[in-house]
């Protein structure tokens, strides 16, 4: 098995080496998956600009984190999993739905569900949802823009989660105590 390199601040290649200071800045801490992807500063140079670009869809911090969490599931990725379990509690998501993705289960609310039902009709079928997941999409009053949204949110997790399939990253304990 290949050993990947977990980055700090001060081994990191230098064109990486103020991003990981800005992720530290922005988390108080440097989450693992960040540490590996420092090896190629592109990569996490994308990461971040995908990221900020999240931050700017019409969908809310926590639909954001809902959408990020359902593909990290689908993707079977256990550092996103958690990652955005914790981030999603901060972000006001709700509660019932972040349990309910990470288990499996029924999601009590209806646009939460129909959310993350495309969200992983998008991942399962690699992007082809089919007419009736985008039906429901958008009878769960979401939009076409949203449509397009939940495909940036497929784009960042699919380099993340392939990432963190390679590295197998440990969450961090900053992102466990925050469950």
């Amino acid at each position: 098995m290949t050993d990947f390199t977990y980055y700090t601040i001060e081994t990191a290649p230098e064109e990486a080496k103020p991003m990981l200071a800005q992720i530290k800045q922005g988390y108080g801490f440097i989450p693992s998956l960040f540490a590996y992807m420092a090896e190629a500063p592109a990569t996490l140079e994308a990461y971040l600009a995908l990221n900020a670009l999240i931050e700017k869809t019409s969908l809310t911090p926590g639909q954001q984190q809902v959408a990020l969490l359902a593909v990290s599931v689908q993707n079977k990725c256990e550092f996103c999993t958690v990652a955005h379990r914790a981030i999603g509690k901060m972000k006001q998501a709700n509660q019932q739905t972040l349990d309910a993705v990470n288990a499996g289960d029924a999601i009590d609310d209806a646009q939460d569900a129909a959310l993350v039902e495309f969200t992983q009709a998008v991942v399962e079928n690699r992007g082809r949802p089919g007419e009736a997941a985008i039906e429901a999409f958008l009878n769960g009053r979401f939009t076409k823009q949203q449509i397009f949204e939940v495909m940036l949110v497929v784009s960042i997790k699919t380099l993340s989660n392939y990432i963190n399939h390679l590295t197998s990253p440990e969450p961090n304990a900053e992102l466990l105590s925050m469950l």
